[in-house]
């Protein structure tokens, strides 16, 4: 895969193990909220509207209906995967104000061209991020933003994220990033924390950003 691509695919490492970083609030203190980050609600009807394009998305990628059950019964957390990133981009909003560091509208057009050309075109790249990391098409230019941003911020930590310790400076950020901000989940939906390796997100959660970072690490020799 792309180096670059590698690198910027920062945000989907699996969470396990995840130890609470911040006390959650219940619903009855937030009604209607999935998760309250810093003054910012996401909604539960937000979350639901995002999880149903997925599910509009790969019910039309399907071939029959049983071919869409399986992609269901396989994606089966997909809603706290959903909530997970749509957290995670608000923290990382907020890291990359504190590095002082923006992604401009140029530079994301310009990863997108890329990685079409790199596809096949902007159909193959919308069903490869549909397939890979459950991203409905219409929310694929959030999805590379944020791409775009991991890197930046990545680059102005010094972060190497091909490497363990790079891993670690650009999560310390965000884990700084999380506490100044205050995140509180809904209970539904589990706990917000801080994993065994370093790693910020809802336990046992997956969000379309990480995981060639994970495997590259993984691979390297001890």
């Amino acid at each position: 895969m792309h180096r670059r691509r590698r690198t910027a695919l920062v945000l989907s490492a699996a969470i396990a193990a995840a130890a609470p970083l911040l006390t959650a609030c219940g619903s009855d203190a937030h009604p209607g909220a999935a998760a309250v980050v810093g003054s910012e609600r996401i909604t539960v009807a937000q979350l639901e509207n995002r999880v149903n394009d997925v599910r509009t998305a790969q019910r039309a990628a399907s071939g029959d209906d049983a071919q869409y059950q399986r992609l269901v019964a396989q994606t089966g957390t997909l809603t706290r995967n959903t909530l997970n990133g749509m957290v995670l981009e608000k923290v990382l909003d907020r890291a990359l104000e504190d590095a002082g560091v923006t992604a401009t509208r140029k530079e994301v057009q310009q990863y997108r061209s890329d990685l079409e050309h790199e596809a096949g075109g902007s159909e193959a790249l919308e069903a490869a991020w549909l397939q890979q990391y459950n991203v409905a098409p219409e929310h694929l230019e959030e999805s590379l933003r944020s791409d775009v941003e991991v890197q930046k911020l990545a680059t102005a930590l010094g972060a190497d994220m091909n490497s363990p310790e790079g891993g670690t400076v650009f999560w310390k950020a965000m884990a700084d990033a999380s506490e100044k901000l205050g995140v509180d989940l809904n209970p539904r939906y589990g706990s917000w924390g801080v994993a065994q390796d370093g790693r910020l997100g809802l336990a046992d959660s997956k969000t379309p950003w990480v995981r060639e970072v994970t495997k590259a690490t993984q691979q390297q020799p001890a």
